[in-house]
């Protein structure tokens, strides 16, 4: 029997969400041979967190399904131990990055994969808290079904339970490292409200995202597909590719990897968005199979990003990631050129390809970030109201924005040599609360 890990990193209130994942659990253990780990990675404060306790009571039991409620007291006690026992040279900065008090997307989602380690689980299945099941006839379609069908086989082996196989004989060895699928709904990133106000400037903003040496024709395209997830179709019937799964394609609330993730972690930038889809990259540039399919997940917006406060904490993810962009477009550039190289003999990434990668980026000129903070200052102040208060917030930050994008390329590269250690280390450590 296969012990996977299903997991819902949450610092908001979605007891509605923890439900809904919980049945997909149910679903995993009545059609496939597997123990679910369920792994609710809780910074919520404490009515919301008493809140979601309450909601796991009710989960119905199940011998298969062992649910975890972790809050951050309860998760900085396992990393201390799981860190000190890994004999790292820099612990108190590997906790740190672990479990930073800023929102980091990476992060948590780290966290979740050292804590499947601890809990014997051969792979993570991730979801989001602001995100829902589509239904069909009634009953919820849950991206599980394709994940347990394939991740982890030899790609051959995967290839009868797809719809296709878009994949070279020479990649048929290697296992599936990961499946996923996208989102129908919202935008990915709450900027529609800029969108509706001046496409123009909606353009200018999102394609900074790319390399600055891209054609104007590539930006457009690359505008035009960008945090749009699969459109708004709904769930008909199931399409599953087996490929080389291009990264545009798929979202971090709709995602389940094998092996990969304890070979290299997500980078643990704060405040950022987009921090999390390093693997997706790292999967795609090292040729490993990958499924694509099509159980995509609603993505909906929290009345939290309506405030005042929600909307400045948001823009300013947003800004980090366009400046994160000029270390990892030159990361992704070398991995695509590395292409296998970037495995071992036994078809494993390897982890120092990516930390000197990484090291490496960290000493570009930030002439490119400075350009794109002046499109951004100038894009925010023409949209007006509270985007020109806005732009006044980056004038005033314009210098730390600056060291903290380079700052969080080099955190990274550490993280990425001190994490096998570390997983090992965790897969030895003993995991604070079992329901």
């Amino acid at each position: 029997m296969r012990r996977i890990c299903l997991t819902l990193p949450t610092n908001r209130p979605c007891a509605a969400t923890i439900t809904a994942v919980a049945e997909e659990a149910a679903y995993a253990v009545r059609h496939f041979d597997v123990e679910v780990h369920l792994l609710i990675l809780d910074s919520c404060p404490a009515p919301a967190h008493a809140e979601h306790a309450d909601t796991v009571r009710r989960i119905p039991e199940d011998p298969r399904i062992v649910v975890h409620h972790l809050d951050e007291a309860q998760q900085r006690d396992f990393l201390r131990r799981a860190i000190d026992r890994s004999a790292a040279t820099k612990p108190d900065l590997l906790l740190e990055l672990m479990l930073p008090a800023g929102v980091s997307y990476g992060a948590c989602t780290n966290r979740a994969f050292l804590l499947a380690a601890a809990l014997g689980c051969e792979s993570v299945h991730r979801r989001d808290s602001d995100s829902r099941y589509q239904a069909m006839d009634g009953a919820p379609v849950f991206p599980v079904h394709h994940e347990l069908l394939s991740l982890g086989r030899r790609a051959a082996d995967a290839a009868p339970h797809v719809t296709e196989t878009a994949l070279a004989a020479g990649h048929l060895d290697r296992r599936v490292a990961m499946v996923g699928s996208s989102f129908v709904g919202e935008l990915s990133v709450d900027i529609g409200d800029i969108l509706r106000i001046d496409p123009d400037v909606y353009h200018d903003m999102v394609g900074l995202w790319a390399p600055a040496d891209w054609s104007g024709e590539q930006k457009r395209e690359l505008v035009e597909e960008s945090f749009r997830g699969a459109g708004t179709d709904a769930f008909t019937t199931d399409r599953s590719t087996l490929t080389l799964v291009d990264p545009m394609r798929v979202d971090m609330c709709n995602i389940a990897f094998h092996g990969v993730h304890e070979r290299v972690p997500l980078p643990p930038a704060t405040d950022t968005i987009g921090s999390d889809y390093f693997l997706i990259h790292l999967v795609h540039d090292a040729a490993l199979p990958g499924v694509l399919h099509n159980r995509n997940i609603v993505n909906y917006y929290t009345g939290e990003r309506r405030t005042d406060s929600g909307f400045t904490a948001y823009q300013l993810r947003f800004v980090k990631f366009l400046l994160s962009m000029l270390y990892f477009n030159f990361v992704y550039d070398r991995m695509a050129r590395a292409g296998a190289s970037l495995l071992d003999g036994q078809g494993r990434v390897r982890p120092s390809v990516v930390a000197e990668l990484a090291r490496r980026s960290a000493s570009l000129d930030r002439t490119e970030n400075i350009h794109r903070l002046d499109v951004l200052d100038t894009a925010y102040r023409k949209l007006g109201g509270r985007y020109a208060e806005f732009a006044g917030l980056l004038g005033q930050r314009r210098e730390r924005l600056l060291d903290e994008a380079r700052g969080d390329i080099e955190d990274f590269a550490l993280l990425v040599e001190a994490w096998e250690p570390l997983v090992r280390a965790a897969a030895l450590t003993s995991v604070p609360q079992r329901r």
